[in-house]
């Protein structure tokens, strides 16, 4: 009996929030179980601790404009519903905030349908979020940047014979002219890119902030590199100012996406009503010709993260430690717009090493493509 009473205590003792001590124990935390508050406090203080730069200074009134990106997804829907309590508390406590919110969401649907239930989805969170400014593009609208090198990518935009078309339909034409699903993909992400940088140019933002995840992020390290645009890495998960003379931010990247997606269900009111959930990746084929490498990276990462998280944040924290160099002679790519070094543009340019200065600078070509951009559009 007294074994059996031991058994109890300790049965009891493990469903105890290893945080607080005192609230039963619903949630987890790398290894740790703790209760549905000690998991949200958690979430919340990673995400405002990474936005520690744009703290209020002194005697400074005027708020440092931010551009937010947002997907509807778990990270972007929890990132906006942590820094919209947080304004709310610096407002609370002196009247005034360190920073204001420019909400955009590109929408990356073609289809009317969808597109209806994006601008209906977008409502809602103007009503749940109302002290933002909000704006919603057509991801077609990036064909109208004069920023990109259209001419000499042999994807001439818009295309002569679709000048009449609507631009949805301009768009549809030049991402379906890629010779692999993969390669569709990649354009599209380029794309969205650029656009989201011309917003945040357009309206004087200083940095844009991303939902980005731990996991995301790890999907997008081993993406990247995959596609051969290795090079962009310090741009695309480290923090600070890219390339494009705007700051890039990840406010969610110590956190993974199975927390974030918990995270959205324990908001008051929850945040499940505002959040579109990607459909399972468990069944995606390898060997199908509609699988691209995003779904392969993204697949893996949903699997490893469930018992090896520590994996996740290794892949993360390794990649966020790769600079660029600065003493490269670098011009920007006409599609991605990323520094380039001289003489490594273009599938030929590029010879496998790592050492520029040991390639051929390719004379009489205008065209600057980096690898990664010449193997989406050549296949």
């Amino acid at each position: 009996m007294a074994d059996s009473g031991n058994k109890d205590t300790k049965g009891a003792a493990d469903l105890t929030c290893k945080r607080c001590k005192k609230e039963s124990a619903t949630q987890q935390i790398r290894s740790d179980t703790v209760c549905s508050k000690c998991f949200t406090q958690y979430v919340t203080t990673k995400a405002i601790k990474r936005m520690e730069t744009y703290r209020i200074r002194g005697s400074t009134m005027v708020p440092t404009k931010l551009l937010f990106a947002l997907s509807f997804g778990p990270s972007s829907a929890s990132l906006l519903h942590i820094l919209d309590q947080h304004l709310q508390s610096q407002f609370d406590r002196m009247n005034r905030a360190a920073y204001e919110l420019q909400v955009v969401h590109i929408d990356i649907y073609l289809d009317a349908m969808d597109r209806d239930d994006s601008a209906a989805l977008l409502k809602k969170y103007m009503a749940r979020f109302p002290r933002h400014a909000y704006s919603s593009f057509g991801l077609e609208d990036a064909l109208l940047l004069d920023n990109i090198d259209w001419k000499t990518l042999g994807i001439s935009a818009p295309p002569q014979d679709t000048a009449h078309k609507p631009g949805v339909e301009k768009l549809q034409a030049l991402i379906g002219s890629m010779p692999s699903a993969t390669s569709r993909k990649d354009i599209a992400t380029t794309l969205l890119a650029r656009l989201l940088v011309d917003v945040a140019k357009r309206n004087d933002c200083e940095s844009i902030l991303f939902g980005d995840s731990t996991t995301r992020l790890a999907e997008k390290t081993l993406t990247e590199t995959a596609k051969g645009r290795g090079f962009s890495l310090p741009w695309k998960v480290s923090e600070g100012m890219s390339s494009f003379g705007v700051g890039f931010n990840y406010p969610m990247r110590d956190l993974l996406k199975k927390e974030l997606v918990a995270f959205g269900s324990l908001t008051k009111p929850p945040l499940t009503d505002l959040i579109v959930y990607q459909n399972a990746s468990s069944h995606i084929s390898a060997s199908s010709k509609l699988t691209t490498i995003d779904d392969l990276m993204i697949q893996y990462f949903e699997s490893v993260e469930q018992n090896y998280p520590s994996i996740v944040a290794n892949v993360v924290r390794t990649s966020s430690k790769l600079k660029p160099l600065n003493n490269d002679i670098t011009t920007g790519c006409g599609l991605c717009g990323l520094g380039v070094s001289e003489g490594t543009d273009g599938i030929c340019g590029w010879g496998g090493d790592q050492n520029p200065y040991s390639r051929p600078v390719r004379e009489n070509d205008h065209s600057i493509i980096c690898y990664g951009c010449s193997r989406s559009i050549n296949g």
